[in-house]
């Protein structure tokens, strides 16, 4: 597939397959879909895995996600930037921690359920 000339329908994340197209901002493909992470109970998509091949997998935050169609995912990051996403880790860095925010360690808690998913560890 080249570019954004047929990414399908859009659907919903929990229609996403593993092997889909992951497609940067301005067209280029940078990967695939490796897996999705969400909690279906409580029906909150975190983002997405994505494979660039040879092992080598990165974590977009759905904040990053543009739109999800059948046969394309559409990141709102150039390639460059897609490229420079960070990769899941069992121990992810912390970037910038306050105890006073709640919410302080959403992508670290998001990046080690990547690495969870893709390890086995689940």
């Amino acid at each position: 597939m080249s570019g954004t000339d047929d990414l399908g329908r859009p659907v919903s994340y929990l229609a996403l397959e593993a092997g889909t197209t992951v497609l940067a901002s301005d067209g280029e493909e940078v990967g695939h879909v490796a897996h999705v992470l969400a909690d279906e109970e409580q029906d909150i998509f975190d983002g997405i895995v994505i494979s660039h091949g040879a092992g080598r997998h990165t974590f977009a935050d759905a904040e990053q996600v543009a739109a999800i169609h059948e046969h394309a995912v559409a990141l709102t990051l150039s390639a460059a930037e897609a490229e420079a996403l960070p990769e899941p880790s069992e121990n992810p860095a912390v970037m910038h921690d306050d105890a006073s925010e709640p919410d302080a360690s959403t992508l670290a808690d998001k990046l080690r359920r990547a690495w969870d998913l893709l390890s086995g560890n689940y």
